[in-house]
């Protein structure tokens, strides 16, 4: 028996038909949508503001980022897990989704 008689099929809701797996996943890749939710799971987006629900030590800075920081116009990054950000006197701050609310 072949590969191709073994592949899974799912239902492509953009075109309507059935196609294999492995076209989904390329499909999925080539959209480039990128998924980034904060730790109780709302959608994140460019210009979002977001709080932190963990006080957080950023290295390099000597500086601690305490819970319930309100962190104002973020930037997604190509990682589903990241966020780029600035705060006062901390340029590139780069933060982990998981660590932040969507206000």
């Amino acid at each position: 028996m072949s590969d191709e008689n073994n592949d899974d099929y799912v239902y492509d809701e953009a075109t309507g038909e059935w196609i294999t797996a492995a076209e989904a996943k390329t499909a999925t890749a080539q959209d480039g949508i990128l998924e980034v939710r904060d730790a109780v799971g709302n959608l994140l987006a460019d210009g979002d503001q977001v709080t932190l629900i963990k006080d957080l030590t950023v290295k390099g800075a000597g500086q601690t980022l305490k819970r319930g920081t309100l962190i104002k116009s973020i930037r997604l990054t190509g990682d589903a897990q990241e966020i780029d950000c600035r705060f006062d006197g901390i340029k590139g701050l780069v933060l982990r989704a998981e660590f932040v609310r969507k206000r």
